[in-house]
């Protein structure tokens, strides 16, 4: 692996490429389509590869996130969702391919480095410990201390937890109640809340609503959306209700088969696209002088 720091001319920033080479990952296939970048990109992705033993979970992934944007990323289990979120939160490495992000090092190559880069991830299993209160799991790792002697500021963190839940629209009967005792929309909410006191920059979301009852999943969708409008957090939600994703996202991308076989805005995007992705890709691959798509705020996107 080779990391360096190299000049971008978008936000004038000080760009991090984590480039990931291995004589044995996955070869992209030649002339895979790679998004048109843009200046208010926070994330690219470019040839992305990722193989466990005999089987290649990522094949070539290439893919842009911009600054406050939500894009959608739908596919069929097994398709690379879930291996792509932790490749982008530092949990696995890839084989291939690079990851550019706006920071300093560290690299992208823990889920420390990804941290310290401004990029959480809330996974399907949360990580919450549910013998822990609420105000304890919001606060997990990034304990408030009380100097000069390091003593738990418990009245700090019960505040400050209770405050980010109430901004997100979520009222508890008290921050003190074990994690294990709450719905599950609940819980999910205590995860986002982690997310905001973090102050994250980048939130990737795997299926944040797949275990959720019809009432949970228009609180945790509302929870999202609020999230989104108090700061200028990008976020990237693995999901598989098409509806969801086409209702809360800004664009959309579809892997299969370890590639991304379909990239759009939503407001472009025909459901049977979202069903036959292979199909629609097919056909723009038919079409060589096509005009790119459009981001809603009138970036350009080419179709994957």
């Amino acid at each position: 692996m080779q990391s360096r720091r190299v000049g971008d001319p978008f936000d004038d920033l000080t760009i991090h490429r984590v480039v990931f080479e291995d004589a044995d990952a996955v070869e992209p296939a030649a002339g895979a389509p790679v998004p048109a970048w843009t200046e208010d990109d926070v994330l690219r992705v470019e040839h992305v590869a990722k193989r466990f033993g005999e089987v290649a979970a990522l094949r070539d992934v290439s893919l842009r996130l911009g600054r406050n944007e939500a894009l959608g990323l739908l596919g069929d289990n097994g398709s690379g969702k879930s291996t792509l979120i932790k490749l982008l939160s530092g949990f696995h490495r890839p084989d291939a391919g690079v990851i550019t992000v706006p920071g300093s090092p560290p690299a992208l190559e823990s889920v420390e480095g990804a941290r310290a880069l401004g990029i959480e991830c809330v996974y399907q299993d949360l990580a919450l410990v549910d013998p822990m209160p609420v105000w304890q799991n919001v606060f997990l790792r990034r304990e408030l201390v009380r100097r000069p002697l390091p003593l738990l500021a418990r009245r700090r963190m019960r505040a400050r937890a209770r405050s980010v839940l109430a901004g997100l629209g979520v009222q508890l009967a008290s921050v003190d109640v074990p994690v294990g005792r709450l719905s599950g929309g609940e819980r999910q909410a205590v995860a986002l809340a982690r997310c905001v006191i973090s102050e994250a920059g980048i939130l990737l979301l795997d299926e944040p609503t797949a275990a959720l009852g019809v009432k949970q999943r228009v609180l945790i969708l509302d929870v999202i959306a609020r999230l989104r409008e108090r700061s200028e957090v990008s976020i990237m939600l693995v999901g598989h209700n098409h509806a969801e994703v086409l209702a809360f996202c800004d664009r959309v991308n579809v892997l299969e088969d370890g590639r991304i076989a379909l990239a759009k805005p939503v407001s472009e995007v025909r459901l049977d696209e979202l069903v036959q992705p292979r199909r629609a890709s097919a056909a723009l691959e038919r079409q060589p002088h096509a005009e790119p798509d459009r981001h809603p705020a009138g970036h350009a996107l080419h179709a994957a």
